[in-house]
């Protein structure tokens, strides 16, 4: 027996009680009310609609497990569902950004990026095209080594300061510290002119 036989007519509240109980009319019911907002977050997050639709499907399954903990007396129904909505996008789009760079790509990509006479090989070449030029290349080696991996995994990787931590194995606070310091190395080089003596 349906617990929920008009479950489309009832308060978002109820459809979420609805859910935690597993009835199968309030779920169609609660996907169906709120399926058009959660995508459009989803899609605004990760501006790719292919994701977001990835996204919109990993949320109502995460709502589907915390159903039992909603308290319609902190947030509506909506509110809740979008929070998980933005966490289940800003989880997609790092996923998809860091995964495949901390894997081969990464190690070649700082080989390159800090070897003076190397070529960037394919893999390599979009990401160093993001540093613009040789001579910011020339910035980047100037810096000390652990700074420069640093920050090649920060801005070329798109890694956060706790993926540099755990890629070099190193306490959250001295990422934090080598990212900041030689983010602010490299902006003063370019005050100042390139490291070979001509201008930026």
């Amino acid at each position: 027996m349906e617990l929920f036989p008009r479950a489309d007519r009832v308060d978002d509240a109820s459809l979420v009680a609805g859910l935690a109980l597993g009835d199968e009319q309030a779920a169609v019911a609660f996907v169906r009310r709120f399926q058009d907002a959660v995508y459009g977050l989803a899609l605004s997050v990760t501006r790719d609609p292919g994701l977001a639709e990835d996204v919109s499907q990993e949320v109502f399954v995460r709502a589907w497990r915390a159903a039992g903990n909603y308290d319609a007396r902190r947030a509506s129904a909506l509110t809740w569902l979008l929070t998980i909505t933005r966490n289940a996008a800003i989880d997609a789009v790092r996923a998809r950004r860091s995964t495949p760079v901390l894997a081969d790509t990464l190690e070649r990509l700082l080989t390159v990026t800090l070897r003076a006479d190397a070529e960037a090989d394919g893999a390599a070449r979009p990401a160093l095209a993001a540093l613009e030029s040789e001579r910011a290349l020339r910035r980047l080696r100037s810096l000390p080594i652990e700074q420069a991996r640093a920050v090649a995994l920060a801005v070329l990787g798109g890694s956060t300061a706790a993926e540099v931590a755990r890629h070099e194995n190193i306490p959250l606070g001295t990422a934090k510290t080598r990212i900041r310091t030689g983010l602010k190395r490299l902006r003063d080089s370019l005050k100042e002119g390139s490291p070979d003596g001509t201008p930026p």
